[in-house]
């Protein structure tokens, strides 16, 4: 429908730079969510070399300490070096904000969601292998499978014909260890449990040779540089707004939920193969300015929204419950094709 037979998406671990600053930023909107509900956050972070710099604007009766935070997220993905942290989260007044709330969308934009009957996540096949090979990495190093290995990490699917072409994998890993014994304990543990036997797949582990350095050590990370990785791997449109560290009144977010929660429901009710939702807002107006659905041959399929589906920025929030602190787990390896996850719940048409 949208991509060709010949294509390549990208996944990495919750250990990449550009991650643990979404992880860090969604890390925020929870801890204010979790105690203040109608919270506010617009939540920025960058990191590197040392370095971590907290910036943006809340408006919430929470009292958070975003440093404590950082450091904590951080630790957890599995990093010890120490960290410079400097924080510019501005805290506004929540009497302000009730002047504006009016319901209007918060900002202009167009949002996309996408399903496909290719697998039972309703994503397209390689994302959802991808997604599952970096996951992988991360719990063969946190269960000491494979304790060579490190936090940060990709890895890359190329399909031909509907079938796999090559698997590469670059893996931040310990110095004693063998770039042999790295490929043939992934090719093991992770690769073949993953995608099944290999036939003729190239299989590439860290073309480059070493990779010793990692996270904010070897490279700078920001909030909102991985939006494909956060969706659907560049096989469709994008309309270019981030996810993490915004709350549910930013249609970038919210929208983009609301549209694959569409889209997946379309498929799952036998409707069409392929569904791809598009949505746009005016800064203030609370309809959208156009929401359209087609199938995987191009037809126009909106109708099947008309009714079920209301994508005014109040009626999305109230419809998915996105004021409870659920968005920590979609800052790394996706935010659809998780089980758990409101906008993924099927529903009977």
């Amino acid at each position: 429908m949208h991509y060709h037979k010949h294509y390549t998406v990208e996944s990495v671990t919750s250990g990449h730079p550009d991650k643990v600053c979404d992880q860090i930023s969604d890390a925020i909107l929870d801890a204010c969510l979790a105690s203040d509900p109608r919270s506010r956050v617009a939540a920025e972070t960058f990191g590197g070399h040392g370095l971590l710099v907290i910036g943006g604007e809340i408006t919430t009766s929470a009292q958070i300490d975003p440093e404590a935070i950082a450091r904590q997220v951080y630790k957890n993905i599995g990093y010890e070096d120490n960290l410079e942290v400097i924080s510019r989260l501005v805290q506004q007044s929540p009497d302000i904000a009730q002047g504006v709330d009016t319901g209007g969308a918060g900002d202009q934009g167009i949002m996309y969601g996408y399903a496909s009957n290719e697998t039972e996540e309703y994503m397209p096949r390689a994302v959802s292998l991808v997604h599952k090979l970096t996951k992988g990495l991360e719990t063969l190093r946190k269960n000491g499978t494979l304790p060579w290995l490190m936090p940060d990490g990709k890895a890359q699917i190329t399909m031909e014909d509907g079938k796999i072409k090559n698997v590469l994998i670059s893996t931040q890993h310990k110095a004693d260890v063998s770039q042999e014994k790295i490929k043939e304990d992934l090719i093991k543990h992770l690769i073949i449990p993953t995608i099944g036997e290999l036939g003729d797949i190239e299989v590439l582990v860290n073309p480059t040779g070493l990779f010793l350095q990692g996270g904010f050590e070897a490279d700078t990370g920001l909030t909102g540089r991985k939006i494909m990785v956060d969706t659907y791997g560049g096989l469709i449109p994008h309309g270019g707004g981030a996810f993490s560290g915004k709350d549910a009144t930013k249609v970038d977010r919210s929208a983009a939920y609301m549209a694959r929660f569409a889209a997946k429901n379309i498929v799952a009710n036998n409707l069409a193969k392929e569904c791809l939702v598009s949505v746009a807002y005016a800064i203030g107006r609370e309809a959208p300015l156009m929401v359209s659905a087609i199938n995987e041959n191009g037809e126009d399929i909106s109708h099947y929204l008309k009714d079920r589906f209301d994508f005014r920025p109040r009626a999305i929030i109230e419809r998915l419950n996105l004021r409870t602190p659920i968005f920590a787990q979609t800052a790394a390896y996706g935010h659809f094709g998780k089980s758990g996850l409101p906008w993924e719940e099927i529903f009977k048409f």
